[in-house]
């Protein structure tokens, strides 16, 4: 028997999902609430197999892809909330899930009636395969909770992308946890909207190979050529990302083969001109950034096409449709844009199965950022990161 199964047995709270049906609630006092927002993408909570529920979510009809899909269960009177006075106590959720696509994730989240801010108590944790069960668990960090109050349970799916998905759930558990002898959180986890950490004071600094662009319409021409001028009348050649038009970056990171990556890291872009809606909507005007996942691992910058890119392969097989992360973009000539690295993300590129990364609008937006033929790449992108020593 999974140890993990076991030792869920002994939470103050655990649901195995082992009945015939999901007990539902649409209040989520006495079962599980599930709901879908943000986009057209539907949901569904309901038995998959024998011993785990399954989210069902439909982003087909979507077209944004900022969706978000939840379940979240009310824990009243379950918890022993007074060991919460004790020095070193915290709750801990934890999930075991499977699901349909990876790399995807999903996010933990603990919060009370009298939360007021939506991170405070929540982590997003990487799924890095298919069809395999991983754990995971988020242990709160002063948590402000009392006897009577009611603490919230929430697991959810956001802006995987515009297909269908299933996540299986074996358990989720919610326990009150002495942190010193609980052990560590499982799992891989990144913070949602995480602060951009000090470049400086990262050890690896590496210049991005190669880059280029990829047209959405044209797709067997190439565009390493993109050019703008500057002020003075001088042609610079530049990356820009629109409604037509994606940039693809790739490293050489041969160099750190079979090393461990420390934590998140940091992408540096620089601006050369940034054409925007004076008025922001939220999740709108931004940048998106994603894994490339599959297609030529070896393309050229200057013979890259979006055919030859994707190399037979549909391009929302070759880019992964969840984002790294989505983030605005610094205006002004030379604005040094840092965009958050996951840890997981380094990782894998590392490691070869993440083959770069490409930048994609969300929202209208026209960002151009200088290309690696400027002043000898001086304003190149570049990825910072530390390893384990």
């Amino acid at each position: 028997m999974d140890f993990g199964l076991c030792t869920s047995l002994y939470a103050q709270y655990v649901e195995n999902f082992d009945g015939p049906t999901v007990a539902l609630d649409p209040e989520g006092n006495h079962g599980w609430l599930f709901l879908a927002g943000d986009g057209t993408a539907t949901m569904d909570l309901r038995q998959g197999g024998a011993g785990y529920a399954t989210v069902f979510v439909d982003g087909t009809t979507d077209k944004r892809g900022i969706w978000w899909a939840l379940i979240e269960r009310k824990l009243n009177g379950k918890l022993d909330l007074s060991l919460l006075k004790k020095p070193g106590y915290e709750v801990r959720i934890e999930a075991r899930v499977r699901s349909s696509h990876a790399p995807r994730r999903i996010n933990l989240q603990l919060a009370t009636q009298r939360t007021t801010d939506d991170y405070s108590q929540l982590m997003e944790h990487d799924i890095p395969t298919t069809n395999n069960w991983y754990t995971f668990s988020l242990t709160t960090k002063h948590f402000d909770a009392m006897p009577g109050d009611t603490v919230i349970a929430h697991l959810a799916l956001m802006d995987w992308g515009l297909e269908k998905y299933q996540l299986d759930i074996d358990y989720i558990k919610v326990d009150v946890v002495n942190v010193a002898t609980a052990g560590p959180d499982k799992g891989e986890s990144v913070p949602y909207h995480p602060p951009v950490a000090d470049y400086k004071k990262f050890h690896q600094a590496v210049p991005v190979a190669q880059d280029s662009m990829i047209d959405l319409q044209h797709t067997d021409v190439n565009l390493n050529d993109w050019q703008a001028q500057d002020a003075t009348g001088k042609a610079i050649n530049v990356l820009t990302v629109d409604g037509s038009h994606y940039v693809i970056l790739r490293w050489d990171l041969k160099a750190f083969a079979g090393k461990k990556v420390a934590d998140h890291g940091l992408l540096e872009l620089t601006t050369s001109a940034l054409q925007q809606k004076a008025n922001p909507l939220k999740d709108f005007g931004q940048v998106r950034v994603v894994e490339i996942l599959g297609g030529d691992p070896e393309w050229d910058r200057r013979t890259v096409t979006t055919d030859s890119f994707c190399h037979y392969e549909r391009l929302d097989r070759v880019l992964n449709t969840q984002m790294i992360i989505d983030w605005s973009v610094t205006a002004g000539d030379g604005g040094k844009t840092y965009l958050t690295i996951g840890k997981p993300v380094l990782q894998r590129m590392i490691n070869g199965t993440t083959l770069g990364i490409a930048i994609k609008p969300l929202g209208a937006i026209s960002a151009s950022f200088y290309s690696m033929e400027n002043q000898a790449g001086k304003n190149a992108a570049r990825l910072y990161f530390d390893l384990q020593k």
